[in-house]
């Protein structure tokens, strides 16, 4: 077996790099051949995979975060959608590791067992627009408060998961509404709205829990809706997200779909699979089983 090993080199502070001598070791024991490709910028893993020769390899694996998988993930459909694309694999080294969750893999060791064992999975991915042009995340695409206190929590990495919670308490105390158009599957939500998540699989931010019932393989998102609420409700409500609880908020709301269309006031700010890409308008469209990961 010979893979396209694609490592982020700024990953949690360089963790990948660091840890790239024993992750070597162990594919070379696992008699996994590799050619090693390390990114030097951002958005540099689209660039390697634009080049590379799919039919060389029996898996494309990216070692970092859930950005990292989503510029794999992007970038083979772009530049290679034609064509026959091998599964991919995921060896998680960043802060989150969402989506891996939901291919029981947690550790580099499991990334690794995956490949070793040869087993893949079908998996849905979901196609958002921006203008003409198409664009897809595996994991989830949020935007509204989401997306506020990601971006506040970038400014915080130095401190590690804490950095989010900074974000979510800032944004908080900021708190305010949007208006929203959402239409999912021909039933149409409007009004005042606080965020909405496009979920494909169940975690975000690592461990909460943020889709219950999501299934990357069912052929739905499942979309969480968070109406206007109290600041006092919001801080009691997002611990409840670790646990998948929060679902009991009145403010919240479940629904599943294939097909939706977005607009707000003002134009949101988009974070497909961590990355800050994008605005509303929107359509997203799940495109079912279109992708093999080894799980």
């Amino acid at each position: 077996m010979k893979i396209a090993l694609i490592t982020n080199s700024h990953t949690c502070g360089g963790k990948a790099l660091k840890l790239l001598p024993q992750i070597e070791k162990r594919l070379k024991t696992c008699a996994i051949d590799f050619e090693l490709f390390k990114t030097k910028y951002h958005g540099h893993t689209m660039e390697i995979v634009k080049n590379i020769a799919l039919s060389e390899y029996d898996a494309i694996v990216s070692m970092g975060g859930d950005g990292t998988n989503y510029h794999v993930l992007n970038s083979v459909i772009k530049y290679h959608g034609d064509k026959d694309i091998p599964p991919l694999g995921i060896i998680p080294m960043g802060r989150g590791n969402s989506f891996a969750k939901d291919l029981k893999i947690f550790t580099p060791e499991d990334g690794i067992s995956a490949l070793s064992r040869q087993i893949t999975r079908e998996v849905d991915v979901c196609r958002f627009t921006q203008g003409v042009e198409n664009h897809y995340f595996i994991n989830l695409m949020g935007f509204g408060f989401v997306t506020d206190a990601a971006r506040t929590a970038s400014c915080f990495k130095w401190a590690g998961d804490a950095g989010y919670i900074i974000g979510v308490l800032h944004c908080t105390i900021k708190l305010d509404f949007h208006e929203i158009m959402l239409e999912i599957d021909g039933s149409v939500i409007s009004g005042k709205n606080c965020f909405v998540e496009f979920c494909n699989s169940r975690y975000t931010g690592g461990d909460m829990l943020m889709a219950p019932e999501a299934k990357i393989d069912d052929g739905f998102f499942d979309v969480v809706i968070l109406s206007p609420l109290t600041r006092t409700s919001l801080i009691s409500t997002f611990p409840k997200i670790y646990k998948g609880t929060h679902t009991d908020n009145p403010s919240a709301r479940f629904v599943k779909g294939r097909h939706a269309k977005v607009i707000t006031e003002p134009a949101k700010a988009l974070l497909p699979d961590g990355e800050f890409f994008g605005t509303t308008p929107t359509e997203i469209t799940v495109l079912p089983k279109l992708m093999r990961y080894f799980a």
